[in-house]
């Protein structure tokens, strides 16, 4: 009897599966005028859109129009998902594009963005982005608040050492809240510009390029700079100081606006 009781209820959930497909495959076409059914509207889905990212909604659609595929009115059946996704990647803005239609009558897209750590404004003028993935990023018309990276910079150095760096010290609260600039000298070493005072902060030359190294340079320099700040600085002020030199791990050295200072 129980095994009786089984068959029927396998038959039974077969039964409501292939019901079930036979209604959402007629969804897609009106019985009652025998009409194709059509794209009722776009929606748009785009992961971390409200961090620093260039891509909003509004950009989405009109690069769908530009390309001559924006979907609603069409019938669901001429819908291309797979060339709009080709399209919006064509983008350098756009890390992934997914496009499907749903038996509602909605097209939907949903977008990952390349995320810029770093603009790079370089002393032979390249003027370009650095992604969370060390890629370069061409500059856009859009502005995203992140840290600039100025002076002796190449490509190479930017994708290797700048992209770490960047990442490292907006991923550390003290840090992201307090510069606004990082400079790198001739020499290569590294200046970070903070958003107020007068000192400079120099952190000397960045280890290898594996992206630990670089993190755990950026936690050491931070907590030295934070201990400092707390005692060295309590009293005598940013504007008593115009670098404060944290390349040497066992002491800081200290330019006054006339004169040098050892800790």
């Amino acid at each position: 009897m129980k095994g009786a009781a089984k068959k029927i209820f396998i038959i039974f959930v077969d039964v409501m599966l292939a019901a079930y497909i036979v209604v959402a495959l007629c969804a897609f076409h009106d019985g009652n005028s025998g009409k194709k059914a059509r794209c009722n509207g776009v929606t748009v889905v785009i992961a971390d859109g409200t961090t620093h990212g260039f891509i909003d909604r509004n950009e989405i659609v009109a690069r769908v129009k530009k390309a001559g595929l924006y979907p609603t009115g069409l019938p669901l059946d001429s819908v291309n998902c797979r060339t709009i996704e080709e399209a919006l990647l064509a983008t350098p803005f756009i890390r992934t594009a997914q496009c499907y239609a749903t038996i509602d009558g909605m097209v939907n897209i949903e977008i990952t963005q390349r995320m810029p750590v770093v603009r790079i404004k370089a002393s032979n003028n390249d003027d370009f982005y650095i992604d969370d993935k060390n890629c370069i990023m061409p500059i856009t018309n859009y502005t995203s608040d992140i840290i600039i990276a100025t002076g002796a910079i190449d490509r190479t150095y930017a994708t290797t050492r700048l992209g770490p760096l960047a990442r490292a010290l907006s991923d550390d609260d003290f840090a992201r809240n307090l510069f606004q600039q990082i400079n790198i000298t001739p020499s290569g070493r590294v200046e970070l510009i903070p958003q107020v005072g007068g000192s400079v902060i120099s952190l000397g030359i960045l280890p290898s390029e594996r992206e630990e190294n670089v993190e755990d340079f950026v936690r050491r320099k931070m907590a030295t700079l934070r201990t400092f700040l707390q005692y060295g600085l309590s009293k005598a002020g940013w504007n008593k100081y115009s670098v404060i030199n944290l390349e040497f791990d066992n002491q800081i050295v200290c330019r006054r606006r006339q004169g040098k200072e050892f800790f």
